[in-house]
């Protein structure tokens, strides 16, 4: 039996809790616009396979989806007691894009000291950030306060204690660490073959057009996310560990490891790429989309626990 005297000590509610809530709800707007990128592949209304726009679309997409993040992050941050609502904003805003405007901006530079045509132009550049400055930020604003007025007020399914209880020693396979490296097996597993693909796709230079199925495989793969997820939520807190928060969260956001790993694979295996300028771009590149891959799995992940937690304590008698 689960032990119904759960408590979430003041720290993780107004602390580490609002960044995993910060880094979920960065990950619900990923979601939408992957999904909405793949659509719009599969009903041919982007002509994908000219250069550039799938990320044209992926770029709209964000901008367009920013108030989906916003209205999360500001109501869950909310409902968590969390105060400090303008940094939450500005996380929910600036995370995701930073750190991929980061990498970007290391391999470019690369690109133009190479002098390669794969280097982005000034221009560009700033019309990417017009977009995230005058679109997606004020988006994502408006998303947090809207959130925070609307779907932000305290909804505890049981009375929560203020005095942590102590955690009892557990065995080594019911440690975080564990659980959260074993959490992404079964999610890459359901999408190793597609992996292969885009893959092969995007470093081999071939056409990839079976957006549908790639949808669907996308579909199952946050199914298996949440499952899995659950389930490693499921036995810490069977061994009475409240600190289920940031373990569901790198449970499925474990998933990227195990993609990265392979695309190191792949890339001694199934590639003729060499030197430092073919390497960097290989992993720059592909360690931007591990980053969005995690945070996504991570996110669906955590939200999943979220709600499988407060469907149990709500049907429990709690002492």
């Amino acid at each position: 039996m689960i032990n119904c005297k759960i408590v979430v000590p003041k720290a993780v509610k107004d602390g580490s809790m609002a960044i995993t809530d910060i880094s979920a709800t960065s990950d619900v707007d990923i979601a939408f616009r992957h999904q909405g990128t793949s659509e719009l592949g599969n009903m041919d209304l982007v002509q994908l396979v000219l250069r550039g726009a799938i990320v044209t679309t992926f770029i709209v997409c964000y901008a367009l989806t920013s108030f989906i993040a916003g209205y999360v992050s500001g109501g869950m941050y909310s409902r968590h007691g969390g105060k400090s609502w303008i940094k939450s904003m500005i996380l929910t805003a600036c995370l995701f894009p930073f750190m991929c405007f980061g990498i970007g901006f290391i391999l470019n530079t690369i690109a133009i000291f190479y002098g390669s045509l794969a280097a982005i132009p000034f221009g560009t550049m700033v019309v990417v950030f017009v977009i995230w400055a005058f679109i997606s930020f004020p988006l994502a604003l408006l998303g947090t306060v809207v959130g925070r007025n609307w779907s932000g007020a305290p909804n505890n399914p049981c009375r929560v204690k203020t005095i942590p209880r102590p955690i009892p020693e557990k065995k080594w396979y019911l440690t975080p660490s564990v659980v959260s490296m074993m959490g992404g097996l079964l999610p890459f597993g359901s999408i190793f073959i597609e992996m292969y693909f885009v893959f092969t796709s995007f470093w081999n230079y071939k056409v990839y057009y079976v957006y549908g199925f790639m949808l669907l495989v996308f579909l199952i793969l946050m199914i298996v996310t949440v499952c899995v997820t659950i389930v490693g939520t499921y036995f810490l807190l069977n061994a009475e560990n409240y600190h289920w928060q940031w373990t569901s969260f790198f449970s499925a956001a474990s998933t990227a490891v195990y993609v990265y790993v392979y695309s190191i694979y792949y890339y001694y295996v199934k590639t003729k790429m060499s030197g430092f300028f073919q390497t960097s771009f290989y992993f720059g590149y592909t360690l931007m989309f591990c980053l969005g891959l995690g945070i996504l799995c991570g996110a669906v992940g955590y939200l999943g626990s979220n709600l499988f937690v407060r469907r149990i304590y709500k049907n429990i008698k709690c002492d």
